[in-house]
């Protein structure tokens, strides 16, 4: 076997692990909800660039083992996401600050494949990607890219050229919500935020403490995925408001949002929401 031979070779022997590995190195985090925004979607050719798909967990399941992955959400195969999710390469992930974002994404060169979009959320971590941009697609929603009754046909096929488009997230009936993390005590705060309209990410937490001097807002610190984190140098004192800034710059304010007899391992749901 000729040196070339082996460079193959061992090229589709990555390609391989790929597929079998998935999105590993997730942290401990079926219907179809409209959680887009049609409307607004991104169009034109222009528009859409280039990605590799792969897809990982149960054929019919929503990735993730534990229904969760890299960016903290919970249960993501039930309503909103209802499984249609997909890990994200570093361009995608972005260190966690694209958790909760959406795309259309679609195929056309595989015979099983409809052309027809369908939108993911980016909810985990691609750690071993193929080309620049990777979206490592939950089993259901690989399979909502094939024609009807070839999602098997497409999934055997493991590796496919997508394009992709970002769109706005929309989440009906759903206000953002803050989940109090395990572990959080009166001089420490970790909180999951998901349910973003719009752009479907945080770059920028902040908290308020009652009775704040002057509004003063305290920054928070992203921990890991969409998990936000305050470590106080004193007991803090409730209830918190919480101020959220998308990607895009826009500020959201959810006063008193968490309780003064909060506890940990809590959702909590405000009253405020992005605009569509």
């Amino acid at each position: 076997m000729v040196s070339g031979d082996v460079g193959v070779v061992v090229y589709y022997l990555l390609l391989v692990l790929v597929v079998m590995q998935g999105c590993k190195g997730s942290s401990a985090v079926q219907g179809e909800g409209r959680w887009y925004n049609e409307s607004e979607a991104i169009g034109g050719a222009a528009a859409w660039g280039n990605a590799k798909a792969t897809w990982y967990g149960q054929p019919n399941g929503a990735g993730a083992a534990d229904n969760g992955g890299a960016c903290g959400f919970k249960k993501v195969n039930q309503y909103p996401f209802m499984g249609m999710t997909s890990c994200g390469n570093q361009p995608l992930y972005k260190g966690g600050k694209g958790c909760g974002s959406c795309y259309r994404v679609r195929c056309n060169r595989n015979p099983a494949c409809s052309g027809n979009a369908q939108t993911v959320a980016i909810t985990d971590m691609n750690y071993f990607p193929l080309s620049q941009y990777h979206f490592d697609l939950s089993g259901i929603a690989f399979g909502r890219l094939a024609k009807p009754g070839r999602a098997d046909d497409l999934r055997r096929a493991g590796i496919i050229d997508v394009q992709f488009a970002r769109v706005p997230c929309e989440f009906p009936g759903l206000k953002v919500g803050f989940h109090v993390e395990e572990g959080s005590s009166p001089v420490y705060l970790a909180v999951l935020v998901e349910y973003e309209n719009g752009d479907g990410d945080v770059a920028q937490v902040d908290l308020k403490e009652a009775g704040a001097g002057g509004g003063r807002w305290t920054p928070m610190r992203e921990s890991w995925g969409s998990v936000w984190r305050l470590d106080s140098n004193h007991r803090l004192r409730a209830p918190f408001s919480i101020r959220i800034r998308s990607d895009s710059g826009k500020t959201l304010v959810a006063p008193d949002v968490i309780p003064l007899n909060w506890t940990p391992n809590t959702f909590y749901r405000s009253f405020v929401q992005y605009s569509s």
